[in-house]
């Protein structure tokens, strides 16, 4: 595992943990304080098919919330919402298509995330 996805940051998490498992992958992750990430938290679990963008994977999960902080950055290993896809966003690269709500971090190594194929069915829990 890379340390660089374990640290967490003012954007990362020290919250509750989650489990994303896609495409043989199977990761924690820590959501920060936000209303977002707490929202999405109560939402698990829940599944979707991914999608992919550049080094990204996104998929539509069963919450509607609106811009929190919006950040047209991501930082390697981020976990976000995207407001207009109603999606969460693993980012192991690439740069948002739009602004996203940062909910948390990758506890693993972040590139993992690249043996995800678009279709993959992305399952996420609490731990």
């Amino acid at each position: 595992m890379a340390d660089e996805g374990k640290k967490a940051n003012s954007k990362g998490g020290n919250g509750p943990a989650i489990l994303i498992e896609a495409g043989g992958v199977r990761m924690e992750a820590r959501l920060n304080s936000s209303r977002t990430a707490k929202a999405v938290y109560e939402a698990l679990p829940f599944e979707g098919k991914a999608c992919l963008w550049g080094d990204e994977i996104y998929f539509e999960i069963p919450a509607d919330l609106p811009p929190e902080n919006p950040q047209a950055e991501a930082p390697y290993g981020a976990v976000a919402y995207w407001p207009p896809g109603k999606a969460m966003c693993i980012f192991f690269g690439q740069t948002p298509y739009s602004p996203v709500n940062i909910i948390g971090r990758l506890c693993g190594n972040p590139a993992d995330f690249k043996a995800v194929k678009e279709g993959d069915i992305v399952k996420v829990s609490k731990v």
